[in-house]
Order: C-alpha cells, then sequence, then structure tokens
C-alpha cells in the first residue's frame, strides 16, 4: 500500500503542536493543546487512545474546546457540544489570481481587535484574540474598515491551514475571498507549502469556490466541540 503523504492531516492538531507551532504548546508526551487566548485545539496520540484522559490536566473546568478527528471514550466529565463534520481540502497547484483592483494588507498585532471582532461577526467560535499569532493574515479595507480576512492556522512541517476566511456581510459579492485565498495559497506554494483547509460539508457554496479555485476534498474529517464540566 502506498504512503499517504498527507497522513498526519488525519491528526493535524496533534502533528502542527509537535512540529512547526511547537512554540505554541502545552501539554505531555500523549496529549497536547494550544496555549489558551491562542486557539481552543486540543489533540492526543491517536496511536495511545487512551491517553485522553491526560487532556484533564490542561483543559480547565467549563472550558469549551475542540478535537479533530477519531475520538475515543471520552472523560466523565466532558459533555459533548456537537460533531461538526467537515471536508478537508488540499490544493497543490497555484491559484488564479480573480481579476479586479484590490489592495491586499498584511495585518499584524496592530490590528488584533479589528481581526478578531470581524470574525466574531462573521463566524465565532473558533478564533481568539491571538489566534494571528499562528501564521499571516491578509485583509481588505475599506474607508478605514477591515471588511475581509484569510489567514493560517494549523501549521505543520510542510503544509498550511488556510483559516478565518470571512467577509463582512455589507461587503460580499467582490470576490474578496477569492483574492485573499489566491494571495495565501501562492505565497504559501511559493514556500514550498501545501495549502489546506477545512469546511463544513454542509456549506456546499464555499465548497464549490474552493473547488473553483483548485481545492480537492482530501477526507471528511469530524471537529468535535467538548466542554469540561468539572
Amino acid at each position: 500500500m502506498s504512503h499517504d503523504p498527507f497522513a498526519a492531516l488525519d491528526n493535524p492538531a496533534w502533528w502542527a503542536l509537535g512540529s512547526a507551532q511547537l512554540a505554541f504548546a502545552a501539554g505531555n508526551t500523549f496529549v497536547q493543546r494550544y496555549r489558551r487566548g491562542i486557539l481552543p485545539f486540543a489533540a492526543f496520540d491517536h496511536h495511545h487512545p487512551a491517553a485522553i484522559d491526560q487532556l484533564n490536566e490542561w483543559i480547565g473546568p467549563g472550558e469549551v474546546f475542540f478535537l479533530i478527528g477519531h475520538l475515543p471514550p471520552i472523560p466523565a466529565q466532558w459533555t459533548i457540544l456537537a460533531e461538526l463534520p467537515c471536508a478537508q481540502m488540499i490544493n497543490q497547484s497555484a491559484v488564479t489570481t480573480p481579476a479586479g483592483d484590490v489592495t491586499i494588507a498584511s495585518l499584524t498585532a496592530e490590528h488584533k481587535m479589528n481581526m478578531y471582532q470581524l470574525i466574531q461577526k462573521v463566524q465565532p467560535g473558533y478564533y481568539e484574540p491571538d489566534t494571528h499569532q499562528l501564521g499571516k493574515y491578509y485583509g481588505i479595507w475599506q474607508q478605514e474598515q477591515l471588511v475581509a480576512i484569510a489567514g493560517e492556522r494549523m501549521k505543520l512541517e510542510e503544509l498550511t491551514e488556510i483559516s478565518a476566511i470571512c467577509t463582512d456581510p455589507a461587503y460580499t459579492g467582490r470576490q474578496y475571498a477569492q483574492h485573499l485565498i489566491a494571495h495565501l495559497c501562492n505565497t504559501n506554494l511559493d514556500e514550498g507549502k501545501i495549502p489546506f483547509l477545512h469546511v463544513l460539508e454542509t456549506n456546499d457554496r464555499a465548497i464549490g469556490l474552493y473547488e473553483y479555485m483548485g481545492f480537492t476534498k482530501r477526507r471528511t474529517i469530524s471537529f468535535w466541540k467538548l466542554r469540561r464540566e468539572a
């Protein structure tokens, strides 16, 4: 059987926290999480599923967090709030930039609240004020207002997740998302990194856009939203 070069994407947070994003990790040999305030994602070594209980040491009472992929029996203190099946998609070819004169700006810590407020307005729950530290973020401004954004979230050695793709509802229909996705994909491909992303399987419109831009579906993978009760 041939080796799957993207096998690490079956447990992306685990491999990101153990490699390119080690600086953002807290945990031990079998469990890891992103530091609080960075990203509400945790992970465990899928080869040692019983170790999932050890995450209790790193997850606080009342905390809501996400696990990605295979979910073994969970500790009694945890509640499953939702299962979010997502299409995991990969792009290995340069993306054509849409026509039109659009200015793409780099976003920095100076813009952290602009980023947070826009993302919370459009797709809350997956982004925290310091998530921008995980990678490069780009935006489009209109009248000194940030109206569209896209950036990088989980990073593995040769793979970069494109995330936080959102546009203010008052500015949709202008292909801003396509401009930002193309810029991020091509920047990563030029650096030898393969872009990937996750999108809810029910979001047919977004999946259609990503397929149009050259992404292909690798697999369905679930994001599990959980809460530690005590």
